[in-house]
């Protein structure tokens, strides 16, 4: 079974420069919006632009590589909702739950050494807590993005030090499994994606 991991944080927070990290030969990224990457080597790496459900499930279904990057996942809620703004009632938000939580299935479908990034925007709740963005309050009712998977790092930065929180602080969603990291680590994939695999054997 594949292993699904969020990477939650603000735009500019350091999500997708993460990236670096990881051996381009190794990895391939679905950029579901930019196309690019924010560091020098970033032509070195395989990038899929404009990447959508089909694309990205076409490949879980026979993957490549032993790992993927999903830049930015939120993307691919937000475009199904404006595509279908103008439709009435409740079912085009089942219709977006159904479509993100298939992909989270694809993932696990995946063989054991798999691991799928998906680096997400974060929303703040009305009672201040940290979150996966979604499109709205009946999306959310249904569906907890981070209670899909084991290991959810939440990006975080003062302006000069970027690093990835590893467990909740009470506000936000971050969690990992006993042991796998120290509490705060550099916002680096190649160290996660190491870590993750030296934890289950991989």
């Amino acid at each position: 079974m594949g292993i699904g991991v969020f990477i939650l944080g603000e735009s500019g927070s350091g999500k997708t420069y993460s990236v670096k990290g990881l051996n381009p030969n190794d990895c391939k990224v679905f950029s579901v919006k930019k196309g690019t990457l924010p560091f020098p080597t970033g032509k070195d790496y395989e990038i899929v632009k404009k990447s959508d459900y089909a694309s990205i499930w076409k490949e879980l279904q026979n993957p490549t590589k032993k790992t993927y990057v999903i830049d930015d996942s939120q993307y691919l809620m937000v475009d199904e909702f404006f595509r279908k703004a103008n439709d009435t009632g409740y079912k085009k938000y089942t219709d977006i739950g159904k479509n993100f939580s298939t992909l989270l299935e694809a993932v696990e479908k995946t063989p054991d050494d798999v691991i799928v990034y998906f680096l997400h925007h974060t929303q703040t709740t009305s009672d201040g807590r940290i979150k996966a963005k979604t499109v709205g309050q009946m999306l959310d009712s249904y569906l907890t993005l981070e209670g899909c998977v084991d290991v959810c790092l939440i990006v975080r930065t003062d302006g000069k030090e970027h690093w990835f929180d590893t467990q909740s602080d009470g506000i936000t969603t971050a969690k990992s499994p006993e042991g796998m990291f120290e509490i705060k680590i550099p916002n680096d994939l190649g160290i996660v994606d190491a870590a993750i695999r030296n934890y289950y054997g991989l």
